[in-house]
């Protein structure tokens, strides 16, 4: 796939556009600010955009507000942001901006080379990749919804890992159980959060944002 990777620190922008062209993706462009993020975008026209939250000038929310207003102008570029902090609030902004194809994961997920190319790849598939942390303080800090209350504790445990960006198959190797299992509490939480009868890919994603309250 086509990338362009935003990220002010060189020796970790280099080693990015690396490890993408090592797994056979093409880095359109690697910039080390939003400006510079922006007109990369334009002109090259990625699938995806891998950016840090904070970059030049303030080292606040450079990066998330680009990629925010990219994805407002073209709602098909998937997004993976990722952040030396859990930023909460930051993770919700990317969420409400569209329902799909948005990614956050803390740099020290980065430097799993595997779980990386592994959240690239299903962002830009139009799935959600949510490093565990970035979850467990979504849903602390989010609005109770009376629908995903009355998921059963197993279904909450299996949401809050498809929150993860996890498959069927991943959430039955970690709850140590079958993936028929898995598939039936997954078509149970579609049917208690009223979810209408789409592609699986595009329920789970509305299952997720209505679990973190996006």
């Amino acid at each position: 796939m086509r990338v362009v990777v935003a990220e002010d620190t060189a020796i970790l922008r280099a080693g990015l556009v690396q490890l993408l062209e090592d797994e056979g993706h093409q880095v359109t462009a690697a910039v080390a600010d939003a400006e510079q993020l922006r007109a990369a975008v334009l002109e090259h026209k990625p699938d995806i955009v891998v950016s840090d939250i904070r970059m030049p000038p303030t080292h606040t929310d450079e990066g998330l507000r680009a990629a925010i207003e990219l994805r407002a102008e073209q709602p098909d570029l998937a997004v993976l942001i990722f952040s030396q902090y859990v930023e909460a609030q930051y993770a919700s902004r990317l969420l409400a901006g569209g329902s799909a194809g948005v990614g956050y994961l803390l740099k020290e997920r980065v430097l799993d080379a595997q779980d990386f190319i592994d959240a690239l790849e299903r962002v830009a598939a139009g799935g959600t990749a949510l490093d565990p942390e970035v979850v467990s303080q979504l849903v602390s800090a989010g609005p109770s919804r009376t629908t995903v209350a009355e998921l059963s504790p197993r279904e909450r445990e299996v949401l809050g890992l498809m929150a993860e960006g996890r498959s069927n198959s991943a959430i039955a190797t970690h709850l140590v159980v079958t993936e028929r299992a898995i598939e039936k509490h997954v078509a149970n939480i579609f049917l208690k959060l009223d979810l209408p009868v789409s592609s699986d890919n595009h329920r789970r994603v509305l299952a997720v944002l209505r679990y973190l309250g996006a």
